[in-house]
């Protein structure tokens, strides 16, 4: 590769009006600056996640803003004048206490309890009434750590880790690669064969953009077999939408579990925080229904769970830094020659839209207990500016960004070797193109 293609990781512009219609412009020129194309905002400060796509309409950026505060909304136990319907057992009170500043939480410490982020359960086997995991009887599929007064909280969770020290081949640096175990306690209730995927919340700017890609775009990319012979053999979930009822492509979570931001929105309401809402009517299940017999069901209205998804669908993507600089360049050469971009790939097109190794060994629908869905890696460079942290993964086990590189295995393994060999010199420049984006 002698010459530098131009370069986003999603090039994907598109307008959002308050009456929900998006429409995609095209774009003559890639400018590498713009991540999120038209949407893309120069902003490299704290705020660099929690910023509206620039070209919205007035009415529009209204709407956000009232989605802005139903995002960040504190809930508590019913009844309650505002913010109504806590729990009864739920992970956390608010969208933002797990997504701070519209970006990523950081993983608890050696020893420390688990507080923004949550256990993923199920038993071994796919449920042949939904496709989907096999709940733990008297748990469900997720492991509540908090509960309102007077109901007790399922477990509490501490996190510990292993450490490791390697040493890269090509540039003798050595990196520390800690591997996190989970205790649970009590435990006395989980069956033995229990399956835990631990889940730190990732960030929310640019949902929008990746719920207007078109499914043909996805399903062209999609490569069960290795056709193509590059080692990647990605593949879409397939997932049930309870509101269409009928099966719709998997888009979002950390294993493409969920077909829209509407849904994902409303589950997230659901089961992190236990609040009720027009789709998912009855309180948080942990095994068996939470009844808190107010009869106030559901807890959020309609036009508050369309202004928290539309709030989200349109945050704006932050702007590449350092484009210009040649180590930058070099670095974007050698995540190229890395075959990085096979999973994270350079560009992707909205089409219109109306607005809207690192196993678990835990599979989710289609999604194997080794298969994750590819995020976009836009903004990561700036997650220290703005989440005060360098926490990766989905687990957050991960401390910088070269420790994620080394965790990489499965598909990515070819990948992961080739940067074990790198001189320093493109090390340290494949870094800065990464903490450019």
């Amino acid at each position: 590769m002698g010459e530098l293609d131009s370069y986003a990781i999603a090039v994907v512009p598109y307008r959002a009006d308050g009456t929900g219609k998006i429409s995609n412009f095209v774009v003559a020129e890639l400018d590498p600056a713009l991540s999120g194309g038209n949407t893309t905002v120069f902003t490299p400060t704290s705020n660099a996640f929690s910023t509206p796509a620039p070209n919205l309409s007035p009415e529009g950026a209204t709407r956000h803003r009232e989605g802005d505060k139903d995002f960040g909304a504190v809930f508590v136990t019913a009844p309650a004048p505002v913010n109504s319907g806590l729990g009864p057992v739920f992970n956390h009170n608010s969208c933002e206490s797990c997504h701070p500043k519209d970006g990523r939480d950081a993983a608890p410490g050696n020893g420390e309890e688990m507080d923004t982020m949550f256990l993923r359960l199920s038993l071994a086997g796919t449920d042949p009434r939904t496709g989907g995991a096999i709940p733990v009887p008297g748990f469900g599929t997720q492991l509540f750590t908090k509960a309102i007064f007077g109901t007790e909280p399922e477990a509490t969770v501490i996190v510990s880790y292993e450490e490791e020290t390697i040493t890269l081949r090509g540039s003798g640096v050595e990196v520390s690669l800690r591997t996190p175990s989970h205790t649970v306690e009590p435990a006395s209730d989980l069956p033995g064969d229990t399956l835990f995927s631990p889940r730190v919340g990732p960030p929310v700017f640019g949902r929008g953009l990746l719920e207007a890609v078109p499914a043909h775009t996805i399903l062209a990319m999609a490569d069960e077999e290795d056709a193509d012979g590059d080692g990647i053999s990605g593949r879409v979930n397939y997932v049930w939408d309870p509101e269409q009822e009928q099966t719709a492509l998997g888009r979002f979570g950390l294993k493409a579990n969920t077909p829209s931001l509407r849904l994902q929105a409303a589950a997230a309401y659901h089961n992190d925080i236990g609040v009720t809402s027009p789709v998912f009517v009855e309180e948080s299940s942990s095994g068996q229904v939470q009844d808190d017999l107010l009869e106030d069901d559901p807890e959020i209205d309609e036009e508050t769970l369309q202004d928290a998804t539309f709030y989200i669908r349109t945050l704006a993507v932050p702007a590449r830094r350092d484009v210009a600089s040649l180590e930058v360049q070099l670095g974007q050469m050698v995540f190229a020659r890395a075959n990085c971009h096979g999973c994270h790939v350079p560009v992707l097109k909205t089409g219109d839209f109306p607005v809207a190794e690192l196993a678990d060994s835990r599979p989710d629908l289609l999604a194997t207990g080794s298969e994750w869905r590819t995020p976009p890696l836009w903004g990561i460079g700036l997650t220290k500016v703005v989440n005060g942290h360098t926490s990766f993964l989905h687990d957050g086990r991960a401390r910088n960004l070269l420790e994620a590189i080394m965790w990489h295995g499965g598909e990515a393994e070819q990948s992961r070797l080739y940067v074990e060999n790198l001189s320093k010199l493109e090390l340290d420049a494949l870094l800065a193109f990464l903490r450019s984006l």
